[in-house]
Parts: C-alpha cells; sequence; structure tokens
C-alpha cells in the first residue's frame, strides 16, 4: 500500500484492509467531505506550492490541511486509482450564481469521471458545500443524499457536453446550475492544474484571492469560516456570528484543526 493510500484511509477513518467497490464510494464521499475542509488559506497567503502528488499528499494528508477543487479532487484521484477505480480529471466551467452567468475565468473547476460497469459518472468533492456526496450518473437520474438533491444532464455548449445541476436540502427550492465540462476534453497532465492554480491566484475576478474561507459539511449540515463571519447549519437552522482576526484563529482550530 503506497503512502498516500494509508494516509489517506488514516484521514478518514477507514481500515487499511477495506475493499473499496462501487457499493461503497457514497461512504467514502461522505467521510472525504466531512473530514477534509475545502479552503483557500494558502491562495491568500500566498504561500501555494506546484500542484503535484508528493505536494498534494503533505498539504492534506500529512499536515491535515485542506484545499481547492483543483487540490482536493486530483486527490481523491489518485486513492481511486490505486484502489482500482478507472478515472479521469475533466476541467469544468463554473457557473456564477451572484451575476446568473458563466464565470469569464475559463475552466477553473476539476472534477472527476469515473467509469463503471459502461456508465460514467460525475464524482467531486470539490465544490465547496454544494457536494453530492455520490457518484452522479451522466444520464439526468436525480440523486439525493444527505446534502439534498443533484443530477447531471447533457446539454452542449461552448463550454462542454454536460452540466452539473444542484438543489441543496434546506437551502434551494429550484434547480441551480454549478458548473458545464466536456467529458471529451479529459486533463492529460497536472501542469493543466498547475494553469487553474495560476488563475484562481491572480486573477481580478477570482473569487477565492481576496478573502479566506473554510467550509465543510458535517454529519448534520455544514460549517463556514471567513474573515468576517462563521455560519453554522444544523438541522436546516442557520446561525451567523459576526468574527474578528483572533476569533477566526480560534474557529479555524476547533471546527477544522487549523492552528495557524
Amino acid at each position: 500500500m503506497t503512502e498516500l493510500n494509508e494516509l489517506f484511509r488514516k484521514r478518514l477513518g477507514i481500515p487499511d484492509h477495506t475493499k473499496l467497490t462501487f457499493d461503497i464510494l457514497d461512504y467514502i464521499l461522505e467521510k472525504t467531505a466531512t473530514a477534509i475542509p475545502f479552503e483557500n488559506l494558502n491562495i491568500i497567503s500566498n504561500t501555494t506550492k506546484a500542484i503535484t502528488r508528493e505536494n498534494l499528499v503533505n498539504k492534506i494528508l500529512m499536515k491535515n490541511e485542506g484545499g481547492l477543487c483543483y487540490q482536493l479532487n486530483p486527490l481523491l484521484y489518485f486513492f481511486l486509482v490505486e484502489n482500482g477505480f478507472h478515472a479521469v480529471l475533466v476541467r469544468a466551467e463554473v457557473y456564477n450564481q451572484a451575476t446568473n452567468d458563466w464565470s469569464n475565468l475559463g475552466r477553473t473547476h476539476v472534477a472527476i469521471l469515473l467509469q463503471h460497469e459502461g456508465q460514467t459518472y460525475l464524482v467531486d468533492t470539490g465544490f465547496g458545500g454544494n457536494l453530492p456526496l455520490q457518484p452522479l450518473p451522466l444520464n439526468g437520474e436525480l440523486i439525493s443524499s444527505m446534502n439534498g438533491e443533484f443530477r447531471v444532464k447533457a446539454v452542449e455548449s461552448e463550454y462542454g457536453d454536460y452540466i452539473f445541476e444542484y438543489k441543496l436540502k434546506y437551502k434551494d427550492t429550484e434547480w441551480k446550475t454549478g458548473y458545464a465540462f466536456d467529458t471529451k476534453r479529459i486533463v492529460e497532465d497536472l501542469s493543466e492544474l498547475n494553469e487553474v492554480q495560476g488563475i484562481i491566484l491572480e486573477h481580478k475576478d477570482s473569487r477565492f484571492n481576496k478573502i479566506s474561507l473554510i467550509t465543510q459539511l458535517t454529519s448534520d449540515g455544514n460549517v463556514t469560516l471567513t474573515d468576517t463571519s462563521f455560519t453554522q447549519w444544523i438541522d436546516g437552522n442557520c446561525t451567523k456570528e459576526q468574527i474578528d482576526s483572533v476569533r477566526f484563529k480560534e474557529l479555524a482550530k476547533l471546527h477544522f484543526g487549523f492552528n495557524e
């Protein structure tokens, strides 16, 4: 067993002898979402490193940090492939809910396409709090999890041939577009992920290079921490606290295990 496989299982609390099958991927995805936060602290502190297998293992599995999509999903991809799954990485164009239009950053989201018994599934553990927590078939089938309802539809556009849609539990009454992706344009090399990181780090319209963000699903909701606020959802009830930098550090350690 490789170091990545061993450390990933350790962080999720999965015994070394547990055989990963398609039937327990929803369990794996739930464990990943509740154990590893979606966060941009390296972006804000300008301490990013190149996206390599070694650097991802060090950041997320040794230092017990989290990451953004181009870090979280590639790490999960490596883990899945090592455990016998057939998977590839794809880039996606994100839909901006604030402007009701597609992002102008290009294909800056990174997700996983997984093959199983002749069917292709979307797997994603790097889309903030909007995680399906289950593999999504590319046939429009509605999939429900503790986080809401999710589906992938075939839609031809300049951004790809499929779109991911979601309706979060307690939060959304209508379907929202998450992103579009192209099944014919897979990530061939990790250098593409460094390109994504560069855009997220430097682009003036990037949502992740302006304020600190840490968010993570929990067994009964989710928690989100920014420079100025802490928001907690528990069983559909939302509480929000305005905070300062001292409180930020306290909450980052308490809820996400960050010591800095």
